[in-house]
């Protein structure tokens, strides 16, 4: 799995989503690895380097549309962290979810309210252990 197209998309990849870029290409390798090369490339090597929008409006767009899925909550929490990630802020992610209850309906709103909600209070655990220890 080592072309350009590859390497353009692992670059991006691990730059909105860090580690877990990585990890998810790793963890798709003993069943299905073309799945993560096809992530990879076209998903982040295609689509996320484009130069039309920049990565936090990416991001918004992403969780929106996940949002709208309504089926999706592992990716729809990795993206918030992405969107973190990138530069967006909580209220701007907030912001995007409220927006959603007008074109999703109140539930999915509600239940990706509920998962930033959970990354948020994750991260700033996170935050205050790196404080005091």
């Amino acid at each position: 799995m080592t072309n350009e197209r590859y390497e353009k998309g692992m670059k991006k990849f691990k730059e909105i989503h860090g580690p877990v870029a990585k990890a998810t290409v790793e963890s798709l390798k003993d069943i299905a690895p073309e799945l993560g090369q096809f992530v990879t490339e076209f998903a982040f090597g295609d689509i996320y380097s484009r130069p039309g929008l920049d990565l936090k409006t990416r991001q918004l767009l992403t969780i929106a549309s996940l949002t709208t899925l309504g089926y999706a909550p592992l990716q729809l929490k990795s993206h918030i962290k992405g969107a973190l990630n990138v530069g967006c802020t909580k209220k701007e992610i907030v912001e995007t979810l409220l927006q959603m209850a007008v074109y999703a309906g109140f539930p999915a709103s509600m239940n990706a309210l509920y998962a930033a909600k959970e990354v948020f209070n994750s991260r700033e655990k996170k935050s205050s252990r790196r404080t005091f220890s």
